[in-house]
C-alpha cells in the first residue's frame, strides 16, 4: 500500500490516493496503526483523497485515535500541493470537498510551498459550533468550570470546534494537563480543540494547541483561524495577524468579518509502502 507522508508545519499526515485510497475497508483502525509513532509511519492524522462530484478532490481526516475530523487547515495546505505535483489536478487552484463544505486552495509560490485557503466563514453561535446554551448566543469570554477553577474563552467553529483561551505565557501554558480536559467537557457535544494564546502586539500572538483526537500538535490551521477570530472578537488584535505556532507561522486574514484566509507552507516528507497484512 503506497503512502506519501506530509507536513504543515510540523502538523504530518500520511496520505492514500487512487484506487489504494478508495480500497480502504476500515480507515479507522488503518489511521491507529499508520499513526504510531513507534510501531507505524508516525502522524497526526491519515488523509484519504477520493472521488468528488462536488469539488477536485474529497478529503477524508481520520484523527490520531480514529476519529474523524470534520476539517484541517494543515491537511489542506498539503493536499493542494500533492495534488498539482503528482499531475492529480493541473491548475493550482484546487476545491477540496470536506465534511465542512467546499475549501478552496491556491498555490501561491510553488517554489516556497505556499498555500493559500479560503477556510470560509466562522461559525460564531453555539448551535453551530456546536456548544451548550442558546444555540444563536455568541460565547466570547464565557468561564467553563474545570474542577471547581474558572477557565475564560471564547468558542469558535471552523467547520469543527475550537475553544480558544488567552494565556500570559503559551510556551508555560499547561496544555497537556487542560487540554484533554477541555477537549471533553460537557459544554461540547461533539468535543473540542483548544487553543491557548499569548498576545504579542495587535498583528502577532504565539499559539500553542490541544487538537481533538491527536493530542499535542505542532500546529493546526482551522485552530490558527478560530484563534484570529477570538482575538479580533475580544479586541486583542486586527483583523490580519500572525499566528506563531510550535512549527511555525500561518498568516490569517479576516477582511470584512467574512471568510477567514490562511496562508502557509506545505512539504512532502517521504513515501513509502506499508503492508496490508
Amino acid at each position: 500500500m503506497q503512502f506519501t507522508k506530509y507536513t504543515g508545519l510540523g502538523n504530518d499526515f500520511v496520505f492514500l490516493d487512487g484506487q489504494t485510497a478508495l480500497s480502504v475497508q476500515d480507515p479507522f483502525s488503518l489511521a491507529v496503526k499508520m499513526c504510531d509513532r513507534r510501531f507505524g509511519v508516525g502522524a497526526d492524522g491519515l488523509v484519504l483523497l477520493l472521488p468528488s462530484d462536488k469539488a477536485d478532490v474529497r478529503m477524508r481526516i481520520i484523527n490520531s485515535d480514529g476519529s474523524e475530523a470534520e476539517m484541517c487547515g494543515n491537511a489542506s495546505r498539503c493536499v493542494a500541493l500533492h495534488m498539482f505535483t503528482r499531475g492529480l489536478a493541473d491548475k493550482k487552484q484546487i476545491s477540496l470537498d470536506t465534511l465542512a463544505g467546499i475549501i478552496r486552495t491556491d498555490i501561491t509560490s510553488l517554489d516556497k510551498k505556499l498555500v493559500r485557503v479560503d477556510m470560509g466563514q466562522p461559525r460564531l453561535t453555539r448551535g453551530l459550533i456546536p456548544m451548550t446554551g442558546a444555540a444563536d448566543e455568541r460565547a466570547v469570554n464565557v468561564p467553563l468550570d474545570v474542577n471547581g477553577t474558572q477557565i475564560f474563552g471564547t468558542a469558535v467553529s471552523m467547520g469543527n470546534p475550537h475553544f480558544v483561551t488567552f494565556v500570559e505565557n503559551a510556551q508555560t501554558a499547561p496544555v497537556a494537563a487542560l487540554g484533554p480536559v477541555l477537549e471533553k467537557h460537557p459544554a461540547f457535544p461533539r468535543k473540542t480543540n483548544v487553543e491557548f494564546v499569548q498576545v504579542l502586539d495587535d498583528k502577532t500572538v504565539r499559539m500553542r494547541v490541544w487538537e481533538r483526537g491527536a493530542g499535542i500538535t505542532s500546529a493546526c490551521g482551522t485552530g490558527a483561524c478560530a484563534t484570529a477570530a477570538a482575538c479580533v472578537l475580544n479586541g486583542k488584535t486586527g483583523p490580519r495577524v500572525t499566528v506563531k505556532l510550535d512549527g511555525g507561522d500561518l498568516l490569517i486574514e479576516w477582511p470584512e468579518h467574512k471568510n477567514i484566509f490562511m496562508t502557509g507552507t506545505a512539504r512532502e516528507v517521504f513515501t513509502g509502502d506499508w503492508p496490508e497484512n
